[in-house]
């Protein structure tokens, strides 16, 4: 029971209450990774069979990290709990249960790539127009159908959508619906919105699976239970109906996902469905300075629909927060980047501790332009992942057809690449035959010659038949990398790879050989009972943005969205671009809901910062191609101003603040003239004849130096890690500039 000694009391209180339901309200930087591990600890150590609890988290990395911490202080009983994402546990129920409801064990699991190809091939062959119907929102209106667990048989009779689609000019989206689900079925293969919609169906229609798992999760637990969706809860409650030992974590404050489905008032009207409910708040905030948790709580406390909570912290009072009022966009890129600078060079901190986060990824670009001047290493998060690049695709789409021959998305992707001779007027033939015979795909291949293709070509696609079923022979008997090798060199795609010998073609070469080496890694675990290429391919299909890597694991300045950055913390962190119509978006304005989701995120952005928080903001913004005029956002008035420190123009955060008289706990500061000050008249300078640089191996803040262009300055900062040593200097014309000392040439005076 030592560890329960850490606790403090509300935590230890949620620890301690295994029994009946129960909601941890966590609060931002209040420890609940901790409380969770200790409760599942707890339970083990109390006597609960690990096999008979189940966890559910939102990302595997979360899964994996709280699962070691747990073997910790319980030891290896930790592996026995069903701990995962929801689509991770429920594509395992779903891969013994699935021809209870139609599905082959082995079903394949699309991707969204996978689903909006799919809908393209379906829009051609009903002849509708994909610009009117595009991909994306046809399958974006299929996810929040699911996600509501409306069939498609359910929509179409539904008056209100049909309505609603009419009246948006997409009266076909019914029908979509309807093609897209019996075209996955006789795929034998589910979205990722099908491991939800499926598992409910399977628990309602068979009440015999249901009574199984009730049986064998007698404990539930859900991590961020704010981010959950209608069929997410709607499964958890089942699975608990029978014992009502369930357990929601979460904050209210911090659901920030509704776009994807998740529906605040899961974890608003909680209560409503467990009226014996036991509610442990954990209040106090671990990660952030006193300023950082008062201004966010002056935030969050606008909002309507919350639960009510005091957040607070006994940690230092800290830094006011730092206000940036840039001219525009292309300048507040060079005052973030200057300010991470100094902060690095005053302090001797990583690049690690510094994070800008953004409303939406167009906006890194002004950033990463200004961190390569000044040679300071950075990492957007969210960029193409491993797994979506083409050449990953291409061979994962053998693996799947090795597996599931019916993957219709798979085989139109590799039937002819690398060429064969497989044309698409043959593809489309073979397609057309198996609809009119009602046959599989696999099984028309399989008897080319009788479906009318030439005999050549039929010989071809009889070679590709047999080439895959004798890879299905080697994945039957062989571990995964054996599997896989194998497939990958007679399938001809690591030759195709290698005989190109461009840049990119080598790049794409050594990231086929880096998927073969995950598969290597995967047969060599030790703790991965199943070795086989099914199991690896649904391993990695569930992969998440969020599983990718952690940001900060290595030494770059990370740049992501603020979605993207929930979970995190980081000692600096710069939320810019804090503008009307921006952030909060223009998208967001339309009803309060959605205003309040936005300051829920600005909560979340600010809530992300341990000692230093800075926001800014410009004057005028490229966006669409055009120069716009912009207005601050009403989210930094919403700030008690007592925290705030402006600070006006590009550069130094010690210069051009404009200050009124103190007020506790910091400076207020007069909103004046936010206006860049009035540019110097500048007058060319003339080097002397007699100029000589000197040596700058003892340059030093404060020297006055001289420069063959720029002319006279003050030397700012000088840093001396790194290869190469920078120097910020204020030159009296000009104003500052960040020089390579080894490339200048500088006379000290």
């Amino acid at each position: 029971m030592d560890y329960l000694e850490s606790l403090n009391e509300n935590q230890r209180g949620a620890v301690l209450q295994t029994e009946g339901p129960v909601m941890i309200i966590a609060g931002a930087g209040s420890g609940k990774t901790r409380v969770l591990t200790y409760r599942l600890a707890h339970l083990i150590q109390n006597g609960v069979d690990a096999f008979n609890i189940l966890s559910l988290t939102f990302t595997n990395r979360a899964a994996k990290e709280m699962q070691h911490r747990i073997q910790t202080l319980v030891g290896g009983e930790a592996k026995n709990i069903w701990m995962g994402t929801f689509h991770s546990v429920f594509s395992r129920i779903l891969r013994t249960e699935a021809e209870k409801i139609g599905y082959p064990s082995n079903f394949t699991i699309y991707d969204t790539d996978d689903s909006r190809s799919l809908i393209k091939t379906i829009l051609n062959e009903v002849q509708l127009d994909d610009k009117t119907y595009k991909p994306s929102v046809v399958h974006n209106r299929i996810s929040a159908a699911k996600n509501r667990l409306i069939t498609a048989e359910a929509y179409l009779k539904n008056a209100h959508y049909m309505a609603d689609d009419a009246a948006a000019g997409k009266p076909e989206m019914g029908r979509l619906y309807k093609l897209y689900q019996d075209r996955c079925k006789k795929a034998g293969a589910m979205d990722f919105d099908d491991l939800l919609f499926n598992t409910f169906k399977l628990f309602n229609e068979h009440i015999d699976v249901l009574n199984k798992y009730q049986n064998r999760f007698k404990y539930v637990m859900v991590d961020e239970f704010q981010d959950t969706n209608i069929a997410q809860y709607m499964i958890t409650r089942k699975l608990a109906a029978q014992n009502r030992n369930i357990c929601v974590v979460g904050d209210d404050a911090q659901s920030i996902y509704a776009f994807r489905g998740a529906d605040i008032q899961n974890i608003l009207n909680f209560e409503k469905d467990y009226p014996e409910l036991k509610v442990f708040k954990l209040e106090q905030n671990y990660r952030s300075s006193q300023t950082i948790v008062e201004a966010a709580n002056s935030i969050i406390k606008k909002n309507k629909a919350q639960l009510p909570k005091n957040v607070w912290t006994a940690n230092d009072q800290g830094n006011p927060i730092d206000l940036i009022h840039a001219g525009s966009d292309n300048e507040e890129g060079k005052s973030i980047a200057n300010a991470i600078f100094e902060a690095k060079m005053q302090h001797q901190l990583k690049h690690s501790d510094f994070a800008i986060l953004y409303r939406t990824n167009s906006q890194s670009r002004a950033f990463e332009e200004s961190l390569r001047s000044l040679n300071l290493p950075y990492e957007v998060v969210g960029g193409v992942s491993f797994y979506q690049r083409k050449e990953i695709k291409d061979l994962l789409a053998y693996f799947r057809l090795m597996m599931n021959p019916n993957d219709e998305q798979s085989l139109r992707r590799i039937i002819n690449y690398p060429k064969r001779g497989i044309g698409d007027t043959t593809v489309g033939k073979l397609f057309i035959t198996a609809d009119e015979q009602g046959a599989s795909i696999w099984d028309v291949m399989s008897h080319a010659a009788s479906a009318g293709i030439p005999v050549k070509t039929a010989q071809v696609i009889m070679d590709f038949v047999t080439m895959l079923e004798a890879g299905k022979v080697i994945a039957n008997n062989q571990d995964a990398y054996e599997a896989a090798s194998d497939m990958a060199k007679k399938s001809g795609l690591l030759r195709e790879l290698y005989d190109d010998k461009t840049v990119e073609g080598i790049a794409r070469y050594e990231n086929v050989q880096q998927l073969l080496n995950g598969v290597k890694a995967f047969v060599d675990d030790p703790e991965k009972e199943d070795k086989g290429l099914g199991a690896f391919l649904q391993e990695i299909s569930l992969l998440t943005d969020a599983d990718s890597k952690k940001p900060g694991d290595k030494d770059y300045i990370t740049l992501m969205t603020i979605h993207s950055a929930k979970g995190l913390e980081f000692k600096y962190v710069y939320v810019v671009g804090m503008e009307e119509d921006l952030f909060p978006s223009a998208m967001m304005l339309n009803s309060r809901a959605d205003l309040e989701e936005e300051r829920r995120l600005f909560y979340v952005a600010v809530t992300r910062a341990e000692t230093h928080l800075t926001l800014s903001h410009a004057n005028t913004r490229y966006r669409f191609g055009k120069l716009i005029d912009c207005k601050r956002s009403r989210f930094i008035d919403e700030i008690d101003q007592s925290y705030i420190k402006q600070i006006i123009g590009k550069g130094s955060l010690n210069r051009n603040i404009v200050q009124t008289t103190p007020k506790e706990p910091f400076t207020r500061t007069a909103v004046k003239n936010l206006a860049p000050p009035a540019a110097k008249t500048k007058i060319k300078y003339v080097p002397p004849t007699d100029f000589k640089a000197s040596d700058t191996s003892v340059l030093a803040s404060g020297m006055k130096v001289e420069h063959p262009k720029f002319g006279f300055g003050m030397v700012k900062l000088v840093d001396s890690n790194g290869s190469d040593r920078k120097a910020i200097i204020d030159f009296e014309e000009l104003g500052e500039k960040t020089l390579i000392l080894s490339f200048a040439k500088l006379r000290i005076h």
